[in-house]
């Protein structure tokens, strides 16, 4: 199993973001395999909730395709297992505090490590209440990645000098989507993330198209785009795999 380190040996990691099972698995699985072979660094998976909080309109529609499906955490896993036979490249999930619970935090924790995730993101457990997830992920080898938000401010400092695998750079207020221009102080947020930690730096929300891309890259060691995919994704159904393929090249091609 690659470990996050080795998605930002090559350049600039382009990391992407899908929902799980929307459409549904078998075209998951296909997804995942061709953005592997088309430049994407690193994946990340989210497993269907019916209240993703951090994320925009468009992938909060894919959570709800995926519970439309029957999707759960155990066909999530059992899709893993087969991806993996195929796929080398490190995988995280970003979900949510209530999908690691209910499904108990060590059995979550433990099969995740099991089937060859690298990572986990909870973008809904603030730094102060992450220890009780950090203790388990570091139990089963498991990088439990931070994010760091415009308003951290003070605490940016904190939060990047325990960070694991890669930080996650929220480069603007509000939820996940797609954005015309990305407005905050990206360069002073960065700065202080690398006064306190030599892990890697990654730039996600609202990157859409390669231009972009490319000028977030040029900023932090990787960058990490969803929604712009989720609505290929959203567009062609289980007709999307060429469409994602084509973006993804395109991605991979700016940076």
């Amino acid at each position: 199993m690659s470990n996050i380190k080795t998605a930002f040996e090559n350049g600039k990691a382009f990391i992407a973001f899908i929902t799980c099972g929307d459409p549904d698995l078998d075209t998951t699985e296909k997804i995942i395999e061709t953005m592997a072979e088309n430049g994407v660094d690193m994946i990340e998976l989210g497993i269907p909730f019916s209240d993703p909080t951090a994320e925009g309109p468009v992938i909060q529609a894919a959570n709800l395709r995926g519970l439309a499906q029957g999707v759960t955490t155990d066909k999530v896993f059992d899709m893993i297992r087969r991806v993996r036979k195929r796929v080398s490249i490190p995988m995280v999930f970003m979900t949510y505090a209530n999908v690691v619970f209910s499904y108990g935090t060590e059995r979550f924790i433990r099969t995740a490590a099991e089937v060859g995730m690298s990572g986990l993101i909870l973008p809904d457990v603030p730094y102060e209440e992450k220890a009780e997830f950090a203790d388990v992920c570091k139990k089963y080898g498991l990088d439990l990645i931070s994010l760091i938000a415009p308003t951290s401010d003070e605490r940016i400092g904190m939060i990047a000098s325990s960070a694991e695998g890669f930080v996650y750079c929220v480069s603007s207020l509000g939820v996940t989507g797609t954005r015309s221009e990305i407005t905050s102080d990206i360069d002073s947020m960065i700065a202080s993330v690398r006064e306190n930690t030599d892990i890697p730096v990654a730039i996600g929300f609202g990157i859409s198209n390669p231009e972009q891309a490319a000028q977030m890259a040029a900023k932090a060691d990787g960058i990490i785009i969803g929604s712009a995919i989720v609505k290929l994704i959203e567009k062609y159904g289980k007709d999307c795999v060429p469409y994602v393929k084509k973006f993804v090249k395109e991605i991979s091609a700016a940076l």
